[in-house]
C-alpha cells in the first residue's frame, strides 16, 4: 500500500456513526408536547384535537366533584377558537416557591404541576397526570387565561405554549373561577375542525357523570348562537334511562346504588331489556374506561355470583345437573354503567383506557353484591324476569355450542366445508382475495361471469337473510344464508371466531340500487356490526357502488353513479352537437351484463367501494336498535323525522 493510500484512523467521536454528549438533545418546558403531541393526547387527528376540550374540561370538573364548580361552560367561536368556563376557585396566582413564577404560569408551562399530587386540594381527579392544561397550552397557537380570585381579576397570554408577558392584574371582578381561551395550533393538527355533535355528546356525559352541575355549550359560529344546557340531579339513573330510551326494558325501574367504601365511591346503574347484545360503560374520576379495568371486572363479578345465589336460592336451578349461570348468560341484554371516584387512580396508558386500582375491584364487587341482593329481594317480580331471561341465554348458549360444534368446528376453513352456492377464487393468499356477497342467482350468474376468478370470489344470497337484530346466535347459525356466509368467509363466529382465518381481506356487500338492495345490505351491516365488529373495525369490509344511469350518446357511454352526475354527464355530452340521448336507469344488478358490470363495479381500475367504519360504536349501537330493532314507535318516528329528505324512493 502507497503513502498516498493510508487513510487516517476516524476517531470514535467523528464521523456519521459518532454518538457523543453533544447528541443528546433536552427538551425543556413544553417542547416534549410538540415534539411527541401524540403521548400526551393519542393523536394528531380529530380524535386528538378535540382531546384539547376534554383536558380543560377535565379541570373544571375536577373543581365540581371537589364540591366548589357549579357551572361550567364551554363556547365555540369562528376562527377555531373555544373557551371554557367555570365558576370554581380559581387557579392560584400567587409566587410557586420552587419556580419562583406565579402558580398560574408554573400551572400553563409545566409538565406534571398542578393541584393533584398531594395535599387536599382535589380528593378525586381526572387529571392524574397533571399534564393536561399545560398540554393544551404547548398545542395552542395562542391561549389566553383569565383567574378571578379575592375580587381580582388575573390575565396571561401565552404563543405556542411560551408566555407572552407575566400574569397580570387587569381590574376588579366580583365572581371566582377560570376561564381558558385557545386556538389549536395548525401546525400540530392537519385539520381543526370542531364537530358540535361530539362535544355535546361529551358535554352531556360529563353532566350524567356530575350530578347536581350545570354545563352549558354555545356555538358562537351560528347565527343565532346555538345553545345546549345539561342538568341531571339523578347522576347514573338519569343516565342509564337516557342510554335506554328507545328499548324495551324487563324492570319496572333500574338497579341504582350510590355508596362509598374505603375511601372509594362507588355508583352502578343498570337496566336489563328484551334485546340479545350488552353494554357496559365504566368510567373512573369520570374519565371513560373504553377498555374496563378492576372497577368492571368487580361489576361483572358480583353481577354473576349474586345472580347464580338467588337463582340457587329460590329453585330456579332445580338440580345439580343445571350449570351455573355464566358471565355471557347474566350479561346478555344488560346495559350498565359503572363509575367509580377514587384517589390516585392508576391508569394504563396516556389515554386512560383501563383501571388498574385493585381496590377499586374489591370495592364495586361489595357494593353491588351487597346492594343488588337487597333489590332483588325488594322487587321479586323484576327479580323473575332477569332471571329467566338469564336462563334463556343459558339455554341458548348450549343450543349455539351444539350448532357450532356440529357446522363450524368440523372446518370452515377446508375447502370440502365451504358451501355449494360459493364461486371461489383459486387465489389462497387472502390479501388479495376479495368476496363478493350478491343479492340473488341473476346477479351471481352475472357477477360470476364479470369476475377475475383469480382473486374475486361470489357468493349469492338469497332472498333477505334473518334480521340478526331480533335472533338468538343458535337460530340466526340454522339460517342456510347465514351459515353460507359465516363458512365462507372463514373466521367461525362467537368464542370460536379468529380474525388470521379470514380468507378474503375485501368483504363487499354488492346489492341493487332500489329499497330491496338497501334493505337487504342493512340487514348484512346488521350481521357484520353485532357478530363480526373486528372485520369493521380493521377494514376488511366494502360496499360496491354499481352505477344507477348508463348514458350512450352515439358510439360514446357514460355511466353516472348519482343524479346530480348524470346531469353532469348529459350536460358534457351535450357540447358536442349531436342531439339523442339513450339513458337506461338500472334497478338491479341483473340487468347488468358481464362486461358492464366488470368495467363498472368490479373492474379494480375503475370501481367505487365505500370502506365500512364504526366512528361512534354508541351511536351505531343505538342507531340498528332503532332501525332494527322489537319497538316499533322509535323506529316509526326516525322515518317520520327524516321522510322529507329522502330521495329517489321507489313506490
Amino acid at each position: 500500500m502507497t503513502k498516498k493510500q493510508v487513510k487516517k484512523p476516524v476517531k470514535k467521536s467523528e464521523g456519521a456513526g459518532s454518538y457523543t454528549a453533544k447528541d443528546i438533545y433536552v427538551l425543556e418546558g413544553l417542547d416534549p408536547v410538540r415534539k411527541r403531541p401524540g403521548m400526551y393526547i393519542g393523536s394528531t387527528g380529530l380524535e386528538g384535537l378535540h382531546h384539547l376540550i376534554w383536558e380543560v374540561v377535565d379541570n373544571s370538573i375536577d373543581e365540581a366533584m371537589a364540591g366548589y364548580a357549579k357551572n361550567i361552560r364551554v363556547d365555540l367561536f369562528p376562527g377555531n377558537k373555544v373557551s371554557v368556563e367555570d365558576d370554581g376557585r380559581g387557579i392560584p396566582v400567587e409566587k410557586h416557591k420552587q419556580t419562583k413564577k406565579s402558580a398560574l404560569e408554573t400551572v400553563m408551562t409545566t409538565l406534571h404541576a398542578g393541584g393533584k399530587f398531594g395535599g387536599e386540594s382535589y380528593k378525586v381527579s381526572g387529571g392524574l397526570h397533571g399534564v393536561g392544561v399545560s398540554v393544551v397550552n404547548a398545542l395552542s397557537s395562542w391561549l389566553k387565561v383569565e383567574v378571578c380570585r379575592d375580587g381580582l381579576l388575573w390575565v396571561q397570554e401565552y404563543k405556542r405554549g411560551k408566555p407572552e408577558a407575566k400574569v397580570k392584574n387587569t381590574g376588579k371582578c366580583s365572581k371566582v373561577g377560570t376561564k381558558v381561551t385557545f386556538i389549536p395550533d395548525s401546525e400540530i393538527f392537519s385539520v381543526i375542525e370542531w364537530d358540535i355533535k361530539r362535544v355535546v355528546d361529551h358535554l352531556r356525559q360529563q353532566a350524567f357523570l356530575t350530578k347536581g352541575v350545570k354545563i352549558e355549550i354555545i356555538d358562537q359560529r351560528k347565527t343565532p348562537p346555538a345553545y345546549q344546557g345539561f342538568y341531571f340531579d339523578g347522576g347514573l339513573l338519569s343516565f342509564i334511562k337516557y342510554l335506554t330510551r328507545t328499548e324495551k326494558s324487563l324492570q319496572d325501574e333500574p338497579f341504582y346504588t350510590h355508596k362509598e367504601l374505603n375511601g372509594i365511591e362507588v355508583e352502578i346503574a343498570f337496566l336489563y331489556k328484551d334485546e340479545l347484545e350488552t353494554k357496559e360503560l365504566s368510567f373512573a374520576n369520570n374519565i371513560y374506561t373504553p377498555d374496563g379495568g378492576m372497577h368492571l371486572t368487580g361489576f361483572r363479578s358480583a353481577l354473576t355470583r349474586t345472580l347464580n345465589d338467588y337463582a340457587n336460592s329460590e329453585g330456579y336451578l332445580k338440580s345439580k345437573d343445571d350449570d351455573n349461570l355464566t358471565g355471557d348468560d347474566v350479561r346478555e341484554g344488560l346495559s350498565a354503567i359503572v363509575a367509580v371516584r377514587l384517589r390516585e387512580p392508576q391508569f394504563e396508558g396516556q389515554t386512560k383506557a383501563r383501571l388498574g386500582n385493585p381496590p377499586a375491584r374489591t370495592a364495586v364487587e361489595s357494593v353491588m353484591g351487597e346492594s343488588f341482593k337487597d333489590w332483588m329481594e325488594r322487587h321479586p317480580a323484576d327479580a323473575r324476569r332477569i332471571i329467566e331471561k338469564c336462563l334463556l341465554a343459558a339455554k341458548a348458549r348450549k343450543a349455539a355450542k351444539a350448532a357450532k360444534d356440529t357446522i363450524l368446528r368440523k372446518g370452515a376453513l377446508d375447502g370440502l366445508s365451504l358451501p355449494g352456492k360459493l364461486a371461489d377464487c383459486s387465489s389462497r393468499d387472502p390479501a388479495e382475495s376479495e368476496l363478493f356477497i350478491v343479492e340473488g342467482d341473476s346477479a351471481g350468474g352475472s357477477c360470476k361471469g364479470a369476475r377475475d376468478r383469480r382473486t374475486q370470489a361470489i357468493l349469492p344470497l338469497k332472498g333477505k337473510i334473518l334480521n340478526v337484530e331480533k335472533s338468538r346466535i343458535d337460530r340466526m347459525l340454522a339460517n342456510k344464508e347465514i351459515r353460507a356466509l359465516v363458512m365462507a368467509i372463514g373466521t367461525a363466529i362467537g368464542e370460536e371466531f379468529d380474525i388470521s382465518r379470514l380468507r378474503y381481506h375485501k368483504i363487499i356487500l354488492m346489492t341493487d340500487a332500489d329499497t330491496d338492495g338497501a334493505h337487504i345490505r342493512t340487514l348484512l351491516l346488521t350481521l357484520f356490526y353485532r357478530y363480526f365488529p373486528q372485520i369493521i373495525e380493521d377494514g376488511y369490509l366494502y360496499i360496491a357502488q354499481p352505477p344507477l344511469y348508463r348514458i350512450q350518446k352515439g358510439k360514446e357511454i357514460r355511466y353516472a353513479y348519482r343524479d346530480e352526475e348524470k346531469e353532469k354527464v348529459i350536460k358534457e355530452l351535450s357540447k358536442s352537437g349531436d342531439k339523442g340521448f339513450n339513458i337506461q336507469r338500472y334497478k338491479g344488478l341483473g340487468e347488468m351484463n358481464p362486461e358492464q358490470l366488470w368495467e363498472t363495479t368490479m373492474n379494480k381500475e375503475n370501481r367505487i367501494l365505500k370502506l365500512v367504519v364504526i366512528k361512534d360504536a354508541a351511536e351505531a349501537d343505538r342507531l340498528f336498535d332503532i332501525l332494527m330493532g322489537e319497538i316499533v314507535e322509535p323506529r316509526k318516528n326516525f322515518i317520520q323525522a327524516r321522510a322529507l329528505s329522502v330521495k329517489n324512493l321507489d313506490i
